[in-house]
């Protein structure tokens, strides 16, 4: 088989990439290669479905001043034959709070975010108060609130793209990648499990958790990990005025979700691994703690279920690694280890990578501070105060 464009790894990011593609460019060929058309461990629908701008990169801040607005056009933009691609976007805003030790970092981002147009307001503990009474504010030292931002469903999102991609002309197969074949500094063809060849120009490593296992391929090393992290649906017996999705300074994420809430506290404790094993003590040892807290009337909560999915941590500054570059090979594309940022940045980034490929450069947003040469030079770019 040959094509333009494969694509390795089906999920949000992968699928994106796949759209982008087509739209930009229509008679470009393209092949995605999912080894779980069900997604059964997929990470994109295991995830907690927030979008926000509430960065301190002004990369990632113009990658959600683009993902935002066009999943509030999500559904009609994705919709196949007259059908919408709902998505379920709530715009219930998003609420970082810090303790005061924290006030200087907040406040410098916030500066950014203002810098590059973000509708965000600066909240001192008495106003926080006011807007959210059952809040404990006691221990916090500011906050930024985000009324523009919200969540949405994961898994719709991954089936608008998906469905809309393969109605362009993406040929989306049921199989897995199990080698690569290399030339001098350019990839030449996939393997694949079923024993099918792909002759492709280009290849994107779009693989999530998985993407070390196809950069092992080739013999690259790669600091993306899988990390295991929990969403827990709980309700409380008590009621709680309307809440955003709400960051804290002890890791916890959460927001509301038809009765109750959906969220956890991740840790960059947990060992890497593909750990699919649920914990049943960590939400009444770490959760339920850090939830009763902030909130006297989680006191009284119950947890319904808990989903384990895996983060594609970059164990080197938590942020996407994107374009070519590893080991010089110049048509080997990364675009992997968001380490939790994947699913709301998936429109800005599938953007840039069709801009990348089709087009040999950044169009709209320059991510070029994000690409490998990162790793080489060994310059970490973190976020300040975000996990």
């Amino acid at each position: 088989m040959k094509t333009d464009i494969l694509i390795i790894g089906g999920g949000a990011i992968g699928s994106a990439v796949a759209y982008f593609v087509k739209l930009k460019s229509p008679d470009t060929g393209v092949i995605v290669v999912e080894r779980d058309p069900t997604y059964g461990l997929a990470s994109t629908p295991r995830a907690s479905g927030g979008v926000r701008r509430l960065f301190s990169l002004p990369e990632n801040i113009e990658l959600s001043n683009f993902s935002i607005p066009f999943f509030d056009g999500f559904a009609d933009t994705m919709a196949v034959d007259g059908v919408k691609a709902e998505i379920g976007l709530k715009k219930n805003g998003y609420l970082f709070i810090v303790p005061p030790s924290a006030r200087g970092m907040l406040k410098r981002n916030l500066e950014t975010e203002l810098e590059l147009g973000c509708n965000v307001v600066w909240l001192e503990p008495e106003e926080l108060k006011h807007k959210f009474p059952s809040m404990n504010v006691e221990d916090l030292g500011a906050a930024v609130y985000s009324p523009d931002d919200g969540w949405l469903d994961p898994h719709s999102v991954l089936m608008g793209f998906r469905k809309k991609a393969r109605s362009m002309g993406v040929e989306f197969l049921a199989d897995e990648v199990a080698g690569l074949a290399r030339s001098g500094s350019s990839v030449t063809e996939a393997v694949l499990k079923s024993g099918r060849r792909v002759e492709a120009e280009h290849f994107v490593n779009a693989a999530g958790a998985w993407a070390k296992d196809i950069c092992a391929f080739l013999d690259i090393k790669v600091p993306i990990e899988p990390l295991r992290r929990f969403e827990h649906y709980f309700e409380s017996e008590d009621p709680i005025e309307p809440l955003p999705y709400l960051k804290d300074p002890e890791r916890l994420a959460f927001r509301p979700e038809g009765r109750g809430y959906s969220g956890g506290v991740p840790t960059l404790a947990e060992p890497r691994g593909y750990n699919f094993e649920v914990d049943h003590d960590y939400f009444e040892n770490v959760v339920w703690p850090a939830l009763a807290h902030r909130f006297p009337q989680f006191e009284r909560t119950k947890c319904k279920s808990t989903l384990p999915g895996l983060y594609d941590q970059n164990d080197f500054d938590g942020n996407v690694i994107i374009g070519p570059g590893a080991d010089g090979l110049g048509n080997f594309h990364m675009l992997a280890g968001f380490s939790g940022h994947g699913l709301m940045h998936a429109p800005g980034c599938g953007r840039a990578m069709a801009e990348l490929i089709l087009n040999g450069r950044y169009e709209t947003i320059d991510l070029t501070r994000l690409g490998w040469q990162r790793l080489i030079d060994g310059n970490p770019l973190p976020e300040q105060g975000i996990i």
